[in-house]
């Protein structure tokens, strides 16, 4: 049973926040993802869809969700089970950000909604119709 010392915990950085990978199959050789995201305060994600299901459990902090055209308001302690192919988008508290582990099987691959990319969309998502693994996934 490997032990994945925190120290040496992969960290993603984005202009949305911070992915620790905690567990995949090139850290650990786990089956499934598992990381943490760190989001600064009034940060927002890109919208986007993942292939698969998602699993987040807030740690910290608080956001709201908008998924499939809804807005949920998630605080520390609650759990988003975000089902597959559905386009979302995170927004962090505009005071606390927010932290929280997400676990996802490790071949998830996120892709644009429409096969359009946004004009500010950072290196590390996808372009067009583009279906990738991302990094801290891997």
């Amino acid at each position: 049973m490997p032990v994945i010392r925190s120290a040496d915990a992969r960290r993603t950085t984005t202009p949305n926040g911070v992915m620790t990978t905690l567990a995949s199959p090139t850290q650990g050789g786990a089956e499934r993802a598992m990381w943490r995201v760190d989001m600064p305060a009034g940060t927002e994600g890109p919208l986007h869809a993942f292939d698969t299901e998602q699993i987040w459990t807030l740690l910290t902090g608080g956001c709201t969700l908008e998924i499939d055209g809804e807005r949920l308001h998630v605080a520390p302690g609650d759990t988003m089970v975000l089902p597959a192919d559905v386009t979302r988008q995170i927004f962090a508290d505009p005071h606390d950000g927010f932290a929280a582990v997400v676990t996802a099987p490790a071949s998830a691959r996120v892709y644009n909604p429409g096969g359009v990319s946004a004009a500010d969309a950072c290196d590390l998502a996808p372009k067009g119709t583009d279906r990738i693994v991302p990094p801290w996934v891997a």
